[in-house]
This record gives C-alpha cells, structure tokens and sequence, in this order.
C-alpha cells in the first residue's frame, strides 16, 4: 500500500476495442472515476473495426500508447484478437499471463471456497505463429521450450506466492510424454523453488490437474504451467466458478502491463447495455494493485463482492435484469 501523501498520477492506455468491449470499458472508467486515485486516461484504437477504418488492427500509435503508460486497460476484440492481444504481448515482452479463479457470491460457483492463481507463460510453446507451417503431408507446430522463459515465469510465480501469503506452488507439466521440454520446466520448478524454502512445491500431470480442478480445487494456490497449458486450465477454472463473465487477466512484464476480461467481444449483444462489466471492473482492480493503490483495490473489490451478495442489480448471465450501466452505478453506490 501507497503510504505517500501526495497522491500519485498514472497515465493509463485505454484500449476499448470491439464489440461488447466499448460498454465495458465505459462503466468500468465510470467506476474508476470515482476513487480517489489520479488516472489519466489516453484512448488507443485496435481491434476489427480498427482494421476496418485504418487497414491495420493493431497500428503503431497503439503501441506507443501502451509502451509509454504506467498500464493497459483493454477490452476485448472480435476475429482479429490473436493480432492484436498476442501482438501486444510480445511488442511489450509481457512474459506472465495471471488468471485469478475466485468464488464470488450469487455466481454459478462449483463450491464457495475456491481462491487460486493461475501463472501462465506468454512468451514461447505451441502459441507462437512463426513456429508452425503446413507441409506436404499436413502442417507442423514446434513447440519451443527454453531454460530463460520458463525459469522467469516459474520464478515470478514463486514471488507471486511470497508476496500473496500464498503456501504452495503447483507446476504442471506432461513430463512423463514430454520428457525432454516438459522434463526441463519440471527440473527447472524445483531448481527455482529451492529458493523459497518457505512455500510448499508439488508438482501433477496436466491432465491428472485437468480432473484436480474439478474434484479438489481448494486444494490449489498458485499454479504455474506452460503457454498452452496455462490457456486451457485457465477456462477450466473459468468454469468452475461461474464462467467468463467474471474471470478478469492481466499480462504483465517487466516494462508493461495490460489488463483485461477473458471473455471476448460478444457480437450476439452488443451495443444493447445489458453486458456483464464485472470481469473488466475486476481487471481494474488487478491493475490497481499492479500500481500499489491497494486501498483503493480493497475498496472497489468489496464494492463488487457487496453487489453480488446483495444480488439485486445482476446482469442477465447472473440471473438478473439490470443494464452494464445499472451495476457500474450500483458499484458507485456502494463505494
């Protein structure tokens, strides 16, 4: 927590993009508009309709914007998502991918106890185009796995764990087919947990995780696994506690960071204000705490933890009827 008196002011890139992402972002800079922290916001275009208007989904001004802010919003982007979030990810080298998965109250939940992280690397495995062609015979994807990325993200996920009050960090890998890349992100997690005598280390199979989640996920912490691994357990835990609508993500590295729902740009309902703007209002307060205004993160998260229990102002995927601008009020309301 900030203990300066003199309160701080960070340029924020606002990159609202397509879709259900531009009401999105609306209720959550409302929302933010009403803490008392300093946000200067500098509006970037990416996206489907951006590629429409300027021949490019992802234009270099964007770029700019985000490289010379203190942080990223985003909202969320249509068919040109891999173009412009992946992009980014790599234009800005943010090497981890953070998925909290938490149960909220009055929400789908598989059980009322489930508070964990998932640790994802962004960087390198099956998720990086140029490492995958088609051939004669069919097509071809390298999977690249290097001692420097995952020693990075294994270590930030450790660091993560200490500075969280976190006990136990969970590597998952399928090391017993992949023996050889797998085989060294397992030697590589228990070479760097040997740094932190303190935290608890196991590491599961990515499939035997895959059952884990289902059957015992109070069980887990902090999880830390590779890129596409990380992507597919990441909606796994979506699921179980009440779907995309309120899983928030946030990418971050060591000169940057962005900030954004995991649900996309849901074509079927936009421009009709009844999306759910929980998940971005919750990526807001993952980036508060990027920035140290914990206070203000404390305050804006119990605000929505408030508004789910009280369960009077719910948007359609949570069995209510209220607009994406009823529950930002609402939020404002019980600030």
């Amino acid at each position: 927590m900030s203990t300066s008196k003199t309160k701080n002011k960070y340029k924020i890139a606002v990159i609202p993009g397509d879709g259900i992402g531009k009401e999105v972002m609306d209720a959550t800079i409302t929302v933010l508009n009403n803490l008392d922290i300093d946000l200067d916001y500098i509006y970037g275009e990416a996206g489907d309709g951006c590629l429409e208007k300027t021949g490019d989904a992802l234009p270099k001004e964007t770029i700019d914007i985000v490289r010379n802010s203190d942080a990223c919003l985003f909202g969320a982007a249509g068919e040109t998502a891999a173009d412009v979030i992946v992009k980014l990810r790599q234009e800005m080298k943010m090497f981890a991918n953070l998925r909290p998965v938490k149960s909220y109250p009055n929400t789908n939940s598989l059980s009322d106890d489930i508070d964990f992280m998932i640790v994802r690397e962004n960087t390198e495995g099956l998720y990086i185009a140029d490492k995958e062609e088609l051939t004669q015979e069919g097509a071809i994807a390298k999977r690249v796995i290097t001692r420097e990325a995952e020693e990075r993200i294994i270590d930030y996920a450790f660091k993560y764990a200490k500075d969280n009050g976190k006990s136990k960090v969970t590597g998952v890998h399928k090391a017993n087919v992949l023996k050889k890349s797998d085989g060294l992100f397992k030697e590589i997690f228990y070479e760097v947990g040997e740094r932190y005598p303190d935290i608890e280390k196991e590491d599961f199979y990515v499939d035997a995780t895959a059952m884990y989640l289902i059957t015992q996920p109070q069980n887990f912490e902090v999880i830390v696994t590779t890129n596409l691994f990380g992507d597919i357990l990441s909606d796994e835990g979506a699921g179980l506690v009440g779907g995309l609508g309120l899983i928030p993500s946030a990418n971050i590295g060591n000169d940057g960071a962005l900030f954004e729902p995991v649900h996309g740009s849901a074509p079927d309902i936009a421009g009709k204000g009844i999306a759910n703007p929980i998940a971005m209002i919750l990526s807001a307060v993952m980036m508060l705490r990027y920035l140290n205004e914990n206070e203000s993160a404390d305050k804006l998260d119990n605000a929505i933890i408030k508004l789910l229990s009280d369960g009077k102002v719910l948007t359609g995927d949570l069995g209510g009827n209220a607009t994406t601008e009823d529950v930002a009020n609402e939020i404002i309301k019980l600030l």
